[in-house]
C-alpha cells in the first residue's frame, strides 16, 4: 500500500457515485478525478492525470489541507457509498464526510449532479484551508468566479457550477487558513439556489442518502463468508451503473495505465465483453432492478441492430452511455497523464470494431430476461426473433477472423449463444427452431473440438492452430462448453498454470509482471470448479489482498510491488470478486447445522 501523505498519484482511492456522477477521492480527503455532467463529461476535476498539486497555479482538485497532518484513515459509513475521511495533527483532528446524494423523491429517483463535504472539527482547533480549483477542457482552463454572500459560481465552457457553503467566502476565495469551529457544509452543483436551509440540506441529505444505500444493501443476497469485500464490490458496481439509460461503465477513469509501460485506454464506456458475467454477478446478488435495467440497456442495443439497413448492422464492442455508437478515439495532451505516462485517451477506437464475440455474450446476458419471473417486462417470441438475428450472425462468421485466425473463446460463445437459443425456443414452445439451434450448436461444438484443440499441449489454444493460451480459456466452463472433469478441460488448466500463473498471479503474457485481476479470479472459480476447492480459497484469500484500503480493485497489478494499476474501479475485477466469493463460500445453512 503506498503512504497515504505520499503527493504522486496512487488508486488509493474511494469512490461516492449516486449513479449519474460521481467523484474519486484520496485518503488526504482530495477529489481528484470527477467529470460533468455524467460519468463520460469533462472532468472538473482531474489531478489524478497531472503531476503536482503542489503549487499556487495548479487546477483541477477539491482539498482541504491541514497544516501538520500526521496521520489520515478513511473507511465507508457501513454498507453506503458515503466516505468519512479524518485527518489528525498533533493536537487536532477533523472529519470530512463525503456524498453525492442519492434518494428517493416525489416518487422518482433522486440523483442530482451535486457533492455534498460536511467538515465537522472532532478535536481540538483543527485549522483547515479549502482549495476548490475547477477546470474545464480536460485541464486546460482555469474558470472565471463570480461571488455571492453565500455562494461561488464558477463559469466553465459549457456550464455554470456554484458552491454553497457556510464557510467564509472570503476565505474559500483567497484559500486562507481558519479554524473550524463549527460544521461546515460545502455543496457543489450546477448553478441553482438551494431550496432550503444550507445545513438543513446537507444533513437531510445525508440521512435520506444513508437510508437509500442501508435498503438497498439489505435486500441483497451474499454469501455467507467474505461478506464485507462483497458488500464493498456490489455498492461498487452499483456506484458504475449510470441508472438513467441502465448502462454499467467499465470503470470510471480513463488513461490508467495498465502498468508501468501498458497501454492507455479510456474506459468510461460501456464493453459488452462481460456483459452475461454481470448479469450472472447481479443475479446472484439478487440487485434485480439494477439486473433488469442492465439487460434493458442491452435489449436497446439488438432493438438497434435489427432495425438498422443490412449495410449498417454490426455489435460494436463498446457504446456509450447512452447507447453512442460514434466514440472516436484522440490523444489529449493538455493532461500529462497519470504519473506522466500520457497521453491521455479520449473515446475507443474499440467503437469502430464489431465484436464477433458481442453478439453470443448479449445473446447470454438476455437469455435471463425469458427465464426469470421476477422481471417486469420478460422475453417474449419479438425479442426471440431478434436475438436470433444476431444468433444467425455468430452462426455464420464464428470461424472466420479478419486477422486471420479464429478465437476460441469467441467461437465459444457462439456455440453458447446457439445453445441459449435453443432453450430459449424451448421455452416458447417453438420446437421446430430449438432443434435447428440445437443441431447449429452441435456443429459449433464439434468444429471447436477439432481446431481449438492441440493435443501436443494437451490443451485448447487462445486461436485455432494456435500454440498459446489466455485465461479466457478458462470461461469454457462457465459457458457449460465442456464439464470440470472434461480431461481437455484439466490439460488446459494445466497449460494455463505452467505458463502463465505465477504466485498465484495469472500473467498477461509469458515473463510479465502485470495481470489482470479478473483473470487471477477467472483462475480461482477454474481452480474451484475443478475441485481444488481449498487452493483455491487460499488463493482467493491473498486476491482480496489486492483490493486497496477502501476495498475496491482496479483493472491490474504489479505482481511484484502489488500495486494496483490500470482504470479504476474496474467493473470486470469488482464483478471476479463477487463471483469468486459465491462460488467458495460456505453455505447460510451451514450456520445452523
Amino acid at each position: 500500500m503506498s503512504n497515504p501523505l505520499k503527493q504522486e498519484q496512487s488508486l488509493e482511492l474511494a469512490v461516492v457515485s449516486n449513479c449519474n456522477f460521481s467523484a474519486l477521492i484520496d485518503r488526504k480527503a482530495q477529489v481528484v478525478w470527477s467529470c460533468f455532467p455524467r460519468f463520460d463529461g469533462d472532468p472538473v476535476f482531474c489531478s489524478l492525470l497531472k503531476r503536482s498539486t503542489s503549487t499556487s497555479s495548479d487546477i483541477g482538485f477539491f482539498d482541504v489541507l491541514v497544516p501538520g497532518l500526521q496521520k489520515t484513515e478513511q473507511s465507508y459509513l457501513k454498507n453506503t457509498a458515503i466516505l468519512s475521511t479524518k485527518l489528525h495533527t498533533a493536537d487536532s483532528s477533523l472529519e470530512i464526510v463525503d456524498f453525492c446524494p442519492r434518494f428517493e423523491s416525489a416518487d422518482r429517483d433522486y440523483r442530482p449532479n451535486m457533492l455534498v463535504r460536511i467538515i465537522r472539527p472532532l478535536k481540538g482547533r483543527p485549522r483547515a484551508q479549502i482549495r476548490l480549483r475547477p477546470t474545464f477542457g480536460y485541464g486546460w482552463g482555469t474558470p472565471e468566479k463570480t461571488r455571492g454572500s453565500n455562494h461561488i459560481r464558477y463559469l466553465l465552457s459549457n456550464l455554470t457550477i456554484r458552491l454553497t457553503t457556510n464557510a467564509p467566502i472570503s476565505y474559500v476565495v483567497d484559500e486562507v487558513l481558519f479554524e473550524v469551529d463549527e460544521p461546515l457544509y460545502l455543496v457543489l452543483m450546477p448553478d441553482d439556489s438551494l431550496k432550503q436551509p444550507l445545513s438543513e440540506l446537507a444533513e437531510s441529505y445525508l440521512v435520506k442518502t444513508t437510508n437509500f444505500w442501508k435498503n438497498w444493501t439489505r435486500a441483497l443476497t451474499i454469501p455467507f463468508e467474505w461478506q464485507e469485500p462483497v458488500l464493498r464490490a456490489a455498492i461498487t458496481l452499483k456506484a458504475m451503473h449510470f441508472e438513467e439509460t441502465g448502462a454499467l461503465v467499465a470503470a470510471l477513469t480513463t488513461s490508467v495505465p495498465t502498468g508501468p509501460n501498458g497501454e492507455n485506454k479510456d474506459h468510461r464506456y460501456c464493453w459488452l465483453r462481460n456483459s452475461s458475467q454481470v448479469v450472472h454477478a447481479l443475479n446472484n446478488l439478487g440487485a434485480t432492478a439494477t439486473m433488469e435495467s442492465y439487460l434493458n440497456f442491452l435489449s436497446n442495443i439488438v432493438a438497434d441492430y435489427t432495425e438498422k439497413d443490412a449495410g449498417d448492422k454490426r455489435i460494436q464492442s463498446v457504446y456509450g452511455l447512452s447507447l453512442e455508437t460514434r466514440l472516436f478515439e484522440r490523444d489529449m495532451h493538455r493532461l500529462p497523464g497519470y504519473r506522466g505516462l500520457g497521453p491521455v485517451k479520449l473515446g475507443t477506437q474499440d467503437a469502430e470494431q464489431s465484436s464477433p464475440a458481442g453478439y453470443g455474450t448479449i445473446i447470454l446476458a438476455l437469455t435471463q430476461t425469458f427465464f426469470d419471473h421476477r422481471l417486469k417486462k420478460m422475453g417474449d417470441v419479438f425479442l426471440f426473433e431478434r436475438l436470433e438475428t444476431l444468433g444467425e450472425h455468430s452462426k455464420n462468421s464464428y470461424a472466420t477472423s479478419d486477422k486471420g485466425e479464429v478465437n476460441t473463446s469467441a467461437s465459444v460463445l457462439a456455440w453458447a449463444a446457439a445453445d441459449r437459443l435453443s432453450k430459449i425456443a424451448k421455452k416458447l414452445e417453438k420446437n421446430d427452431r430449438a432443434q435447428y439451434w440445437s443441431t447449429v450448436a452441435s456443429e459449433i461444438h464439434g468444429s471447436i473440438l477439432s481446431k481449438a484443440w492441440n493435443a501436443q499441449l494437451n490443451s485448447f489454444t487462445s486461436h485455432w492452430g494456435g500454440q498459446e493460451v489466455t485465461a479466457e480459456l478458462l470461461s469454457i466452463v462457465d459457458l457449460g462448453f465442456v464439464s470440470p472433469s472434461d480431461d481437455k478441460y484439466k490439460g488446459t488448466l494445466d497449460r494455463i498454470e505452467k505458463d502463465l500463473v505465477k504466485k498465484g498471479f495469472v500473467l498477461q503474457k509469458k515473463d510479465s509482471s502485470i495481470s489482470k485481476n479478473s483473470d487471477t479470479f477467472r483462475y480461482i472459480r477454474a481452480l474451484a470448479a475443478a475441485g481444488r476447492t481449498k487452493e483455491a480459497r487460499e488463493l482467493f484469500e491473498k486476491a482480496l489482498q489486492n483490493v486497496n484500503h477502501a476495498g475496491l480493485i482496479s483493472e491490474t497489478v504489479h505482481t511484484e510491488s502489488g500495486e494496483l494499476w490500470g482504470n479504476f474501479p474496474h467493473n470486470t475485477a469488482t464483478v471476479g470478486l463477487i463471483e469468486c466469493a459465491s462460488a467458495l463460500s460456505s453455505s447460510w445453512a451451514d450456520l445452523y447445522q
